[in-house]
């Protein structure tokens, strides 16, 4: 089910409406909640429907932790799922340190 959800990502349609969303969102993580996941959370619900999953959020809320759970006993599922993740989620930046932020004063 993993592989097909991935694959439903790639197809010509889905990765065009995900592409328009990533632009919508500008890289604004508040934006990539209101424009990306209710299109990535449509894909799987297309896919995961035929599996039993129910066919609204709580359904791929569900398929999700399902993953989650098999991740740590599987390689080719965490790699899969890592996949997945990172078709939807933006890759996390860690603010740089140093720069006068937090740091202690000195006299």
């Amino acid at each position: 089910v993993l592989a097909e959800v991935i694959k439903a990502f790639g197809a010509p349609e889905n990765a065009q409406r995900m592409e328009e969303a990533r632009d919508n969102a500008c890289n604004d993580m508040g934006k990539m909640l209101q424009f990306l996941l209710p299109v990535a959370t449509q894909i799987q619900q297309d896919v995961i429907k035929a599996y039993g999953f129910s066919n609204d959020g709580e359904g791929v809320l569900k398929f999700a932790r399902l993953i989650k759970s098999y991740e740590s006993q599987d390689p080719e599922i965490a790699s899969m799922s890592g996949k997945l993740k990172a078709m939807f989620l933006p890759p996390m930046t860690l603010p740089p340190h140093g720069a006068g932020t937090g740091g202690v004063a000195t006299s």
